[in-house]
């Protein structure tokens, strides 16, 4: 059976959502977390992070936004609340107490005058505990409890892709209907593009044309790493002018000494364009996913 998701940014998401993020890198995890966080304290919104984490090492916030989060959990407007009293109980650890535990706090929240509330909740501890993957979902069960049917909530489960089987990735990933990432790195309602972490690269959406090709250049090079694969997925780019496919050239000759740019889920008109002109012959180019038999 397919399962549908809804796929949004950190910066769409909306009250109610209840959002999953198996992190592949560490950036990633920062981008998102940072982004979901700082958003909830500039727009003084409660924040409540279950994490071992203190304020100042959250993820994403001291690097990517010059904050440490240690004034804000002293005023009230961040809860850190660590694993062991979030769901513990005489040294052993209850997925029914984090309800318990999150119910305190968004009663708490309210009683502070705070109109929404956001929650995360790293799980990454339990991955390795003997029956991590059940303890997750348990947790992960509390969570939607609270958030689901709500119009005041806004959260985000994650965990570390590489600490879980994959197995147990795809059995709380199908748990949710919102997968959350990054913010793009450009969005001007034309063009939109995205980092993407697994695999790494970029994800094109809309049109990129001559006034674009800046934009365009300057993230490619941004994400461009010599000592591995920039893969370029193509799936909802509706249109790409010459100009920007000669810059993909010219980037993809730069790279040839590493592993160059590999081009994913074409549509069927920019497949036919690409091949048409024999694009996919450069140097340093290489075919992905998503490629149709001609």
């Amino acid at each position: 059976m397919t399962h549908l998701y809804t796929q949004r940014s950190v910066g769409d998401l909306r009250p109610g959502d209840h959002a999953w993020l198996a992190f592949a890198h560490p950036d990633e995890q920062s981008r998102v977390l940072g982004d979901f966080v700082y958003a909830g304290l500039d727009a003084g919104e409660k924040v409540i992070c279950v994490t071992d984490s203190s304020p100042r090492h959250l993820p994403g916030l001291l690097p990517l936004h010059g904050i440490d989060a240690t004034p804000f959990a002293e005023a009230g407007h961040l809860a850190v609340v660590p694993w062991h009293v979030a769901c513990a109980r005489d040294g052993f650890s209850d997925p029914a107490l984090l309800a318990t535990t999150l119910e305190r706090e968004i009663a708490k929240a309210l009683d502070q005058k705070f109109q929404r509330v956001r929650i995360t909740a790293d799980m990454t501890w339990a991955a390795g505990l003997p029956g991590g993957d059940q303890f997750m979902l348990a947790c992960d069960n509390e969570v939607e409890a609270m958030i689901g049917p709500s119009t005041l909530a806004t959260g985000i489960c994650q965990v570390d892709r590489g600490a879980c089987t994959p197995e147990a990735i795809d059995v709380l990933q199908h748990h949710h209907e919102v997968l959350v990432e990054v913010n793009p790195e450009y969005d001007d309602g034309v063009l939109r593009i995205t980092r993407t972490y697994r695999p790494h690269g970029l994800k094109l959406e809309g049109e990129i044309d001559g006034a674009r090709h800046a934009a365009f250049t300057q993230t490619l090079t941004q994400v461009s790493d010599p000592r591995s694969e920039v893969h370029l997925d193509l799936d909802k780019l509706r249109f790409i002018d010459l100009g920007a496919l000669s810059l993909i050239g010219t980037h993809a000759l730069r790279l040839t000494r590493g592993n160059g740019l590999v081009l994913d889920n074409p549509t069927p008109e920019l497949q036919g364009v690409i091949d048409m002109v024999g694009f996919h012959r450069y140097p340093g180019i290489t075919r992905g996913e998503g490629w149709r038999a001609q």
